[in-house]
């Protein structure tokens, strides 16, 4: 276990008592999945197809992925430390491509968003492993995590040299080696596996940053829903949609910030493994919830979209408009 006093001067002060808060740096990350997750809505409006709403679905996984292992660094790894604020920096640059890339994933921006994730993963655990001294337990932790992320990333480098959606063959195990290295422990030929005892995270941290992405998502809700509204006009019957609408962002927040989210803090927090519990209720169990919220966010424009040709001034107003036209049609 990782005492009070930080084993090198770049990991968060441990210990009864010591609080983590969540630093602006990690807010200012957060911006940029703010992108990713429009970027997300917009190619589901864009694309009503089967095969475009899929496609949208595994580069969620792919963005949730992203961001949880940031999550997990920053758990460990002190903000206020100049190196690891260079190394957030970094990761929020490789971020920020990747997240442009998002819609030209399966198209010509392909390498560039492989590239992007590659570097991302790699490079922040290579980073991490670096700014930890020799024989610490997190270096350990770090350097099955380069492996297990460099083994993905040439699947994932190979596969952005395919055309379209033939790149699937190869990033789909890429994301199936990515889904798999919790659950094995980072195995790691003659190190064995390791167990979530030896992750040592901060349970109301943790807890607290994956509700924020939570917020994140619904805030996407409130952008579709209240950009809808002012551009079709502030009538009585947008109003009373817009009005609708929100009450079902707020059911949604309800249902995920009610006690259910406040008692997962305290288990979080005084739990014996809250490793275990990061991992299978945070790690995994999250990007189906974030999945489902962005579903919500943008179902009530499908039905529209499917009457009016698409085009990118048109994604931010088709939640209202399907209600309105519902509304006018009963």
């Amino acid at each position: 276990m990782i005492s009070a006093r930080p084993l090198t001067r770049h990991l968060r002060p441990r210990g009864e008592g010591v609080e983590q808060p969540i630093t602006t740096v990690e807010l200012f990350f957060d911006l940029v999945y703010v992108f990713a997750i429009t970027q997300l809505s917009h190619m589901i409006l864009g694309d009503l197809t089967v095969a475009g709403v899929a496609r949208a679905a595994f580069l969620l996984l792919i963005v949730w992925w992203a961001w949880i292992y940031t999550t997990w660094m920053a758990n460990w790894f002190d903000p206020a430390s100049p190196a690891v604020r260079a190394v957030l920096t970094g990761v929020m640059l490789a971020s920020l491509l990747m997240a442009a890339a998002l819609p030209g994933a399966f198209g010509g921006d392909g390498v560039l968003f492989a590239i992007s994730y590659v570097v991302l993963q790699v490079g922040r655990n290579v980073a991490a492993a670096s700014l930890l001294g020799r024989g610490t337990p997190l270096r350990d932790v770090f350097e099955r995590l380069v492996g297990w992320s460099a083994a993905s990333g040439v699947l994932w480098l190979v596969g952005a040299a395919l055309p379209g959606d033939r790149r699937l063959l190869l990033w789909i195990p890429a994301v199936v080696l990515d889904l798999c290295a919790p659950f094995a422990g980072y195995w790691l030929p003659r190190r064995g596996h390791a167990v979530t005892t030896d992750y040592d995270i901060e349970g109301g941290h943790f807890t607290d940053r994956c509700q924020g992405f939570i917020i994140i998502a619904l805030g996407e809700s409130i952008v579709v829903t209240g950009a809808t509204a002012a551009n079709a006009g502030l009538s009585s019957t947008v109003v009373l949609c817009l009005g609708i609408a929100f009450l079902e962002t707020a059911a949604l927040w309800w249902l995920y910030f009610g006690a259910v989210a406040e008692r997962s803090r305290l288990v979080m927090s005084t739990c014996e493994d809250p490793g275990r519990l990061a991992r299978d209720a945070y790690t995994y169990l999250h990007a189906p919830i974030v999945a489902g919220i962005i579903a919500v966010a943008v179902g009530p424009g499908l039905r529209q979209l499917r009457r009016t040709p698409f085009s990118p001034n048109f994604t931010h107003v088709a939640a209202t408009h399907w209600f309105i036209t519902t509304f006018d049609m009963r």
